[in-house]
């Protein structure tokens, strides 16, 4: 097996697990920009997607259970993929540059400011469980009943 040639390992389901749940993912800073010029009312939870394992066993799945479990949903859920689009993960760190990169990692937005961040140390070595209370904890402080 050579590496370091051709095209990297398949990520597509680790992609199609985010984005089989409804969640929209920004492959460019195009798409970064634009979703955060058109969803900057309301809220919005940006997952930082990884290929490591913490992303595979707690991230990704402790997201699937937040949102299952969720009374209120954000209203916007989006995801760029660390380590694979690259400048579209730049584009969206700068957007809470006041947080050091992390990988997996949520960024929880309020009319567009960065209002919560659960960093990939609240999320290496715990459960999927943890890590989905942990979102729908931030759920219950920000997002409002909608009337």
């Amino acid at each position: 097996m050579q590496f370091g040639f051709g095209v990297g390992p398949d990520t597509s389901w680790m992609r199609k697990e985010l984005t089989d749940i409804g969640i929209e993912e920004l492959k460019t800073t195009e798409d970064v920009d634009r979703a955060m010029k058109e969803y900057n009312h309301g809220t919005m939870l940006m997952a930082i997607n990884s290929v490591c394992g913490c992303a595979a066993g707690n991230a990704r799945p402790g997201l699937a259970i937040a949102l299952e479990k969720a009374e209120q949903k954000p209203d916007h859920l989006v995801t760029v993929f660390a380590g694979q689009d690259k400048e579209a993960t730049e584009r969206a760190r700068e957007y809470f540059s006041e947080f050091p990169p992390s990988s997996p990692a949520f960024a929880f937005f309020v009319d567009g400011e960065v209002k919560a961040m659960i960093p990939r140390h609240r999320i290496e070595g715990r459960t999927r469980e943890e890590v989905a209370q942990d979102l729908l904890m931030v759920f219950d402080a920000f997002v409002k009943e909608k009337e």
